[in-house]
Parts: structure tokens; sequence; C-alpha cells
């Protein structure tokens, strides 16, 4: 095992400015789950986040001269906060860049707790545009570079956290789940556990739209992804860390990927059990415990998670509050096509009778049909939702499951449907914005130049980025096609033409119909 890396986190200065957290027993889920649930309460820590740890002890490693030459970083969040209170405490300047897409809550926040020693530069629309910055600040200034997680001091103060895990659970432990993003956490955590108590199970648990960690596992080399998700920002990290990677690959036994709504459903389960709201980072550990909990059949053991973070941005929670029911398997969207006949739309009332509505949009077709947009919440998870969709076909109702869409839960939701027999070779594009000044009317004014845009809808959750749909007339005479306009523009993106609810609601074609 890694020695240096053990005598590091033993020897870590991490108690000068951030505090042992309790560990909390998740008492409603533990019933639920049939397992002891515990959470390590790091959004107790005085930034609400564990990259404290790392952050101080970096910083405090320094040596004097290293200290008067002052420190750069990178971050849009939790380790921007992290360093700038790190340096407060050991009177280092410290110089920040964060993103131009940073809310401005959190730079609000790096300047305080940075104080007078601690500049904030905003530079670029992406996390890896700051760092590349902060590189070259670094070199020009001779300034020491903190990494928010590949770097042996960093994840040696993330390390701690295994130390007081297992001060806190003296008795049997089955496993602890980790939250990946750069892989900081896990290979402090990791290292020391192992080291100690390596009968001890160290799953890692990824957002599945930035999962870099499993990729290089796979690969057995570290790889970048081509891209990376925005809901959980705080892991939204292309490639794992060198040192972290190489830590990694002895000490984590297993990655569990989640998606979004299951993060959703996490976030909503702490609150619960302990009234805090997390970060999606900071629930996505418990997300992966539930799902391996269900999947593995584990029953009666004790079961670690680390609530990592609660720096959310406020707005975000409309997002959460929207997605959590379809996350926990306790609510249904579904496409109904139903006869346009009179008494029709009270006889799909009729239907499900019995069960909460949450959603219930009504679009005419035309004169023989009409389709509705409903979400129902159901019983018994999986086998709910098959009954009642079993039900309902049963009953004569043409219907399209839509509950794992991302089309129709982030755009159709929210919008009027209707269909326009004129929009010829329609192609639709879903994708994301960075969120700076002036950026929709960029885009709209270089794609006016090529395409009529017969559908546009922008809808943003409190993060750096928003998401956007859009219907563009293909027309085959123009010398430059949509794919090579997207691609040049650099944005993810991914074509949704043949999408069944954009099919349902909005194609002039006819929808095809599913039994």
């Amino acid at each position: 095992m890694p020695s240096k890396t053990i005598k590091r986190i033993l020897s870590a200065k991490v108690y000068d400015v951030a505090r042992e957290t309790p560990i909390d027993a998740l008492q409603f889920l533990s019933e639920q789950l049939g397992n002891r649930i515990l959470a390590k309460r790091e959004d107790l820590q005085p930034i609400y986040s564990f990259k404290l740890r790392g952050a101080y002890n970096k910083i405090a490693q320094l040596s004097a001269a290293q200290q008067r030459k002052g420190v750069v970083a990178a971050s849009a969040g939790n380790h921007a906060q992290g360093v700038a209170l790190s340096a407060h405490r050991q009177k280092t300047r410290a110089t920040i860049v964060m993103p131009v897409t940073t809310p401005a809550i959190k730079i609000r926040s790096v300047k305080t707790l940075g104080g007078n020693w601690t500049k904030v530069i905003l530079h670029g629309d992406r996390f890896d545009d700051a760092c590349q910055h902060a590189v070259q600040l670094a070199r020009e200034t001779g300034a020491t570079l903190v990494h928010p997680y590949d770097d042996p001091d960093v994840i040696a103060g993330q390390g701690t956290i295994g130390m007081e895990i297992l001060r806190q659970v003296p008795g049997p432990l089955e496993a602890i789940f980790v939250p990946v993003g750069g892989g900081g956490l896990i290979a402090g955590i990791g290292t020391y556990i192992k080291y100690l108590r390596p009968e001890i199970r160290i799953i890692g648990v990824e957002a599945r739209e930035s999962a870099c960690l499993e990729a290089a596992l796979a690969a057995g080399r570290r790889v970048t992804l081509p891209h990376t998700g925005i809901f959980a920002d705080g892991v939204a990290v292309a490639t794992i860390g060198k040192e972290t990677f190489r830590l990694a690959r002895q000490c984590v036994d297993e990655v569990v990927t989640v998606s979004n709504d299951e993060i959703c459903a996490a976030v909503k389960l702490i609150f619960d059990d302990t009234r805090a709201i997390m970060e999606p980072a900071g629930a996505l550990s418990l997300a992966g415990l539930i799902r391996y909990v269900k999947k593995k059949r584990i029953r009666n053991k004790t079961l670690v998670t680390i609530n990592s973070g609660a720096n959310v941005n406020f707005d975000r929670l409309r997002y959460v509050s929207e997605r959590y029911g379809v996350g926990q398997q306790t609510e249904v969207m579904l496409g109904i096509t139903i006869h346009e006949r009179a008494g029709a739309l009270l006889s799909l009332c009729d239907a499900l009778v019995g069960h909460d509505i949450t959603e219930f949009s009504y679009r005419y077709h035309d004169s023989q049909q009409a389709n509705v947009f409903v979400g129902v919440i159901v019983e018994q998870g999986v086998n709910g939702r098959k009954t009642l969709i079993r039900q309902l076909r049963k009953q004569g109702f043409d219907l399209v499951d839509l509950s794992g869409n991302e089309l129709a839960k982030l755009h159709v939701l929210h919008m009027v449907g209707g269909r326009i027999p004129s929009a010829e070779k329609e192609r639709i594009f879903r994708f994301e914005f960075p969120e700076r000044m002036g950026i929709l009317r960029e885009f709209l004014t270089r794609m006016q130049q090529r395409w009529n845009i017969s559908l546009f809808h922008y809808r943003q959750h409190g993060g750096a980025y928003a998401n956007v749909l859009i219907g563009l007339q293909d027309i085959p005479d123009k010398a430059t096609n949509i794919e090579a306009f997207l691609k040049h523009w650099e944005f993810p993106y991914c074509e949704e033409t043949d999408n069944p609810a954009y099919r349902l609601f909005f194609s002039s074609e006819s929808p095809v119909k599913q039994r």
C-alpha cells in the first residue's frame, strides 16, 4: 500500500480550520432499505463542503518562501471557497480564477471568505478555461498552484475523513460510498480505509454524465470524456486525476453510476431525514448507495455515505422538485393518445382514479385524436408503473412511457404542444448553453443566417449552463450543413428528431404508436 499517502494523512493539518463532522443515522431511509445507513456530514464544514480539508492542508504545508509568493487556484465553487478561507487563515495571498459563468452568489462567497487576501479573476466559459489560465498565472508569478484534487497534500487532507469514519463507526462496516469527480476524495478515504480495514468495500459513485473513473478503470488508463453533464457540477470532471487514478486503482472495489433523477431523489431523501439540503454532488453517494443496495439486495448491513457538500443554487431546487419522483420511481410520465369524441378526456380521468396526478397537459391534434402529457404518482415503484401502463393499454389507450426521456422532462413538460404542417424537413436538437451575457443573441444571430428556426425553448436551472431545444428547417441547397455548424459552435448537443416525445407532441408527422 502507498505508505507515503498514509503518512501524509496522519500528519495532515486540517483541524486548524476544518471540524470533525458527525455521522448521522438516516432513520427513515434505514427502515426503508433494511440496512443501517449512516451519513458523514461534510456539509457541516465552515464552507459547507469537504473541500476545505484538502485546500487548507496544501496551503499549510507550504514553506514560508512559497507562502510569500502566494497561491493560485481554479474553481467554480467549493474548492474556491476552501482556498479563500485557507489563504485568509494562513495570511497567504490567493488568486482564484473562476469561469465567467459562475453564479454571483459563489463569487461573493469566495470574496467574503478570502477578505483582503483573495483576488477573484473571471475567465472563460468553462472550468477547463479557468484552469488553463490559473496554470499560466502560476508559471508567470511563481505562485503555487493549489489543484482541486490531483495533489498529494490535497488528497491527504480529504483522507482525514477516512480516519474519522473509523473512529466514529468502530463496529462492522460493509461499505463506504464516496462521490467521485476528479478523484481526490475517494483516493484519500480509500487509501486510509484499505490500509487499516481492507475488508471494508470502497464504492465510488459517479454521475452517469461524468463517469470519468468508470471509463478509466474500464480502459486501464486515464481517458477524457467528450462531454460532461451540467447538473452535478461539483463532480463534472472529464478526466480523472493522474495521482488520484493511481491510488483509486488500488483501493476502489467498484464504481456505481447514477442518473440525474436518482440524484434528485437522494436530495429529497436526505432532506426527509436531516432537513438539510444537499447540492447535487453532495447527494451523489447516497444515490449510488440506494442503487447498489437494490441491485445487490443488501440487507442488515452498515453502510456509510458522504454528504459532501450543501452549496446548492436555490434556483436548482426547482429542477430537483420536478425530478425526484421519477428518481424514486414513485412518479411516471406518460404521453397518451386519446380519440377525439365526446367524453374521451373524462374516460382518461376515470382510468386514473385512485392515482394522484402531478401533470396533465392536453393538446388537440386533429378531428381524430388528441395527445395528453400526464404525470401520475404510483406505488410499488417499477411494478406500480408497469401495472398502471398495462391497465391503461387494456382500456384501449395508446401511450408512450416518457419517464426516462430527457427531452420530455426538460422541455416538452413545460411547452405548449402544436404541429406546423409547413415546417418541412424540421430537425430537432437539444444542447447546452453557458450562462453568460449575450450568448443567446450571438447564437441566434449566427443561426438566422443559415436556417429558419421553427421551435425554440430555453430553460435555466440555476447553474452555469442552460438546456436548449431548437427546431431547424434544414434547407438542402445550403452549402453548410447543420452538423458542421453545431460542431463548430462547440457546445454539447444531441439530435432529438426521432424522439417519441417530439413525435407525439410537436412533429408534423404522425407519431409512432406503441402498444
